[in-house]
């Protein structure tokens, strides 16, 4: 696989994403992690309106749902490719959950992963 991610990081990680995403085990665990870290990100944004706990919960959710995808990704027969900095880290981490999981899901890349494993 090339390790070139540029120009646009976005396309470089849904490009790979079927290397990525063929366990079933794994599949799983996105289709239960992806939303817990979606719903753990607008609580940690927005719950402050009622109380400092409520943000809290929202940033374990998110912790939760990448330790979860963490060892999901590591049953898989390619590992993925590490991260080059900090920023790439947490720029992959949101753009797999906010949008190419979920494109994932719509362009058919699921069920052809699915079918596949």
């Amino acid at each position: 696989m090339s390790d070139a991610r540029q120009p646009s990081l976005l396309a470089w990680q849904f490009r790979h994403y079927p290397e990525f995403h063929g366990r079933r085990a794994n599949l799983v665990l996105h289709v239960v992690t992806v939303p817990l870290f979606q719903w753990g990100t607008l609580l940690a944004l927005f719950g402050w309106a009622w109380g400092w706990v409520t943000p809290v919960v929202g940033l374990s959710a998110m912790a939760l749902a990448v330790v979860a995808q963490g060892r999901g990704h590591a049953m898989e027969k390619n590992p993925p490719v590490p991260f080059a900095s900090k920023g790439e880290a947490v720029a992959r981490i949101f753009l797999e959950q906010w949008v190419n999981f979920p494109r994932f899901v719509v362009s058919g890349g699921f069920g052809r992963a699915w079918r596949a494993s």
